[in-house]
């Protein structure tokens, strides 16, 4: 129990206004990640649509290729055609939170020459097919950098939001009933104590 005194009634509305300034700073903390968010958002929605919109090409284009040159012709060119792309892990920041990006030393999509084999033996379906399907690689290259992202922007923004209403449902209101207490009380004695100097005078003076 805090001592209901002028000094600690100063000190509990200086916290308090620490506290409200701090709800203040976090607010809009929690806007500037709502922006970033947003922002990621979009070309993280629009990228996952395209990647569905190829997918589906890419499969009637490979299924054509099947119907054309036969699975084992298409399975010898998914051999020639397999490479390692070089992954990489690396660490980003934005506002201050670190997340994962993923980088690779070239881009999946190559052009028809680079294949390593003779693409004038193999139909159109076979080469539309081979370009989605690297397309849709660097596709979902970049969406594993986006999702590790707005991972990371959405659990700051839950965190932040969370902390704020602990300060302003609770922390805030608590302090401000203290104040409010310690002033009634005070108050009150410099009433009484008014009192008794009046009734003090009156009693000599009389």
């Amino acid at each position: 129990m805090i001592h209901p005194t002028r000094t600690n009634l100063l000190l509990l509305k200086d916290k308090s206004r620490s506290v409200a300034n701090s709800v203040g700073i976090l607010k809009a903390r929690r806007q500037a990640l709502i922006r970033e968010f947003l922002a990621a958002t979009l070309p993280f929605l629009r990228s996952r649509e395209e990647v569905k919109g190829a997918y589906g090409k890419a499969v009637d284009e490979l299924r054509l290729s099947l119907g054309h040159e036969g699975r084992d012709f298409v399975e010898s060119i998914a051999a020639v055609t397999k490479r390692d792309l070089g992954v990489e892990i690396t660490e980003r920041s934005v506002m201050g939170l670190k997340y994962r990006e993923v980088t690779v030393r070239e881009t999946p999509v190559r052009s028809p020459e680079e294949r390593g084999y003779d693409y004038r033996s193999t139909t159109p379906h076979m080469e539309e097919a081979i370009h989605l399907f690297e397309t849709i690689i660097e596709e979902m290259l970049e969406l594993a950098a986006f999702e590790s992202k707005l991972k990371r922007l959405g659990d700051e923004i839950t965190r932040v939001t969370r902390r704020i209403r602990v300060l302003e449902e609770r922390v805030l209101p608590g302090l401000r009933e203290r104040i409010r207490a310690i002033a009634q009380y005070i108050g009150e004695r410099e009433r009484e104590a008014y009192y008794r100097l009046k009734r003090f005078k009156e009693i000599t003076s009389g």
